[in-house]
């Protein structure tokens, strides 16, 4: 990888991305669950209304996973089927014989069922180059074996971002980046940051040396810290 791909990456790592998201989903508290050979059917209820819902194998695999108990608010995300946990029931607490310190109790939703919610999701603009470049390898974003990333990949990051931000369903957080022993950077990795803190999508950049009068790394200039005059220019001391 080279050196202005590796600082690419860290400047797209501090710069996070709040993408708003509208889902269905069913949120009651559950009445009955019916699973057998015959029937397999889940009861939620809400203070305005009850709903019997025909559970898929995936789901009866969630809901043996959470143990879930007649007496449980919960919520559903319909699009990934994923349960959520919100609590028990005032209404059932009498029904239970031993409830530990960590049990919450929530009162019963109010009501339709199911619900459109905006929910929020918290990524870095790196994560996004990651899955966009990776599209057959989702494992690359965890492993960290990402490699080089095709400057075509984050064009059309930024601007399909700029669109969502447009239609307000995308926020751009720049973050911080801390670059501690700055003075190990050479003369390239200088201007590469010079260019990249001019532009729109650019994170605080923090640097920290030890150094008093040192030589530029790839010259043979004698300056304060180890960095180029026209980059001290630039900090706040």
């Amino acid at each position: 990888m080279s050196k202005a791909e590796a600082l690419t990456q860290e400047f797209r790592k501090s710069i996070g991305v709040r993408i708003r998201e509208e889902s269905e989903v069913i949120e009651g508290e559950v009445v009955e669950i019916q699973i057998d050979r015959s029937a397999t059917g889940l009861t939620i209820k809400t203070t305005d209304m009850e709903t019997i819902y025909e559970m898929e194998t995936k789901m009866i695999d969630s809901m043996s996973k959470e143990r879930l108990i007649a007496g449980e608010v919960i919520s559903i995300h319909k699009s990934s089927g994923k349960i959520i946990k919100l609590g028990r029931s005032y209404a059932r607490s009498q029904d239970y014989d031993a409830i530990g310190a960590e049990t919450k109790f929530v009162p019963c939703p109010e009501g339709r069922v199911q619900i459109r919610r905006e929910t929020l999701h918290t990524v870095s603009l790196h994560e996004i180059d990651v899955v966009n470049s990776c599209s057959n390898d989702y494992l690359a974003l965890f492993s960290g074996n990402t490699g080089e990333i095709r400057s075509e990949v984050r064009e059309q990051t930024n601007i399909t971002l700029a669109e969502l931000e447009d239609q307000g369903k995308a926020e751009i957080m720049p973050g911080v980046l801390f670059i501690d022993e700055v003075h190990m950077l050479d003369i390239e990795c200088f201007s590469y940051i010079n260019r990249a803190l001019e532009a729109k999508l650019a994170p605080i950049v923090i640097i920290a040396s030890n150094r008093g009068q040192a030589r530029i790394r790839g010259t043979t200039y004698i300056s304060p810290h180890g960095l180029p005059v026209d980059f001290l220019d630039r900090v706040v001391i």
